[in-house]
């Protein structure tokens, strides 16, 4: 008992040091009897999310995916689906999952078993890519990463409300700034096994193994999120899954500020869609394609582990403030980038230049992703957080698919073309959002 007490106090102490002030161990909107279990509950989601980020990375639709596809000899049509499929699959069947999860006081047993599922999809990629190659492995990864992104979703409409009922307003933001900072440290590493010499010659090995490392990670992630002590939450809403569906849509046109909150999440997909053909440029800049993996995701995890805690520090006083920021940091480094393409030769745009525009636009997406998660979680109640995020995730899976046509664009003209558009997307979603309440406070 004594040792118990003393691990608590650590973790206290601990606390105390990383939310930093004298408000530290304030409880707001949180309920009273989960108060005293706060920071035990923050160190428990901050693992459980950092290990998930960190399988993430490994198997990036945007980066990972993609390089084990062509390595395979999978035809590039099937790459184009990988990330509207990521993205769409996690967001699109929530509105349905929402009522049944609204009907449990304790959400966390989905994020478990979402967990699960995800770590048991990732061994079966890992399976898939060693035995097959070609079109058939094109259909079978495909086929696992349709069911990986569904369970992926399970986790993604549970994880906020377990974090609005665990930890308090204010320290949401923190407790995911220091998640992704970690978390790009971790992709740094990942990126500097990449550089080695010997990969060039063990690449799909080391690829495979990554596969494996992903869903080990989603193991000790559940481990770790069962710790969180969950108090019980509403239950109202909890029935008929299609009617609750339909029901909660209404949330569109009768919520107004939930309403701005959508729209101002389907312009920021803007940001979202615009960094693979930042990728795609990079790719005419760089030579060896080893080394550009590996300074892409090194890139990406100095984004990350750079900003993020400061970011989230930022979106706990003002989450809008930080979405419209990022949204037209996007945009002029967009402006930038499709001039500086545009009107200058290949030859003369240096590959520093080039990995620069990709860390800033990194930068800004990091940035939107956080703060839009900190304001929905701010902007919610415990009885409304689970179809606030199930209803605005369902709506940007079926906009990030229309979304992807901007791919033919791209395809009629050329890349700089659609990131010119993509990059005046993001100028007028930097002006709309301020047309949202502020809910930080």
């Amino acid at each position: 008992m004594a040792s118990r007490g003393s691990l608590e106090q650590g973790i206290g102490w601990f606390y105390d040091l990383l939310t930093g002030d004298e408000d530290a161990r304030v409880c707001k909107d949180i309920p009273d009897n989960a108060c005293n279990d706060q920071p035990r509950n923050f160190f428990a989601y901050l693992i459980a999310n950092l290990l998930n980020k960190i399988s993430d990375e490994l198997v990036s639709a945007r980066l990972t995916l993609p390089w084990i596809f062509s390595l395979l000899g999978v035809p590039a049509s099937f790459i184009a689906f990988l990330v509207p499929i990521r993205e769409a699959g996690v967001l699109l069947p929530q509105l349905l999952v929402a009522a049944s999860i609204r009907a449990l006081k304790r959400r966390k047993i989905v994020w478990l078993l979402g967990a699960g599922l995800s770590a048991a999809m990732l061994l079966l990629m890992a399976l898939i890519a060693w035995q097959t190659n070609g079109t058939l492995a094109g259909w079978l990864l495909i086929g696992v990463l349709v069911l990986y992104s569904l369970a992926r979703g399970l986790c993604s409409v549970s994880a906020k409300d377990v974090l609005g009922k665990t930890v308090s307003k204010s320290r949401r933001g923190r407790l995911m700034g220091y998640s992704a900072a970690l978390a790009g440290i971790a992709t740094i590493g990942i990126g500097y096994i990449l550089q080695d010499d010997y990969i060039s010659q063990t690449d799909m090995s080391v690829l495979l193994v990554f596969m494996v490392s992903a869903a080990l990670l989603w193991v000790f992630a559940t481990i770790t999120f069962a710790t969180i002590a969950e108090p019980a939450g509403a239950t109202a809403g909890g029935g008929n899954a299609i009617v609750e569906a339909f029901y909660s849509l209404r949330l569109l046109r009768d919520d107004k500020p939930f309403q701005y909150y959508v729209i101002s999440r389907i312009l920021l997909l803007s940001v979202a869609l615009v960094v693979p053909f930042y990728v795609i440029l990079i790719q005419q800049h760089m030579t060896s394609q080893l080394s550009l993996l590996g300074w892409l995701i090194i890139t990406n995890g100095l984004a990350n582990s750079l900003s993020a805690p400061i970011i989230g520090k930022f979106a706990d006083r003002n989450s809008r403030a930080v979405m419209s920021g990022a949204a037209l940091l996007a945009g002029v480094v967009g402006l930038i980038t499709w001039f500086g393409s545009t009107y200058q030769s290949s030859e003369s745009m240096s590959t520093l230049a080039v990995v620069t525009l990709f860390f800033l636009i990194t930068l800004a997406h990091g940035a939107v992703r956080l703060g839009r998660k900190v304001y929905l979680v701010d902007m919610a109640t415990a009885d409304n957080r689970a179809q606030y995020v199930a209803v605005s995730n369902t709506v940007i899976g079926v906009a990030m698919l229309f979304g992807g046509g901007i791919g033919v664009i791209a395809d009629i003209f050329n890349v700089q073309t659609a990131i010119l558009i993509l990059s005046i997307i993001a100028l007028l979603a930097s002006f709309f959002i301020l047309r949202l309440p502020d809910v930080s406070e």
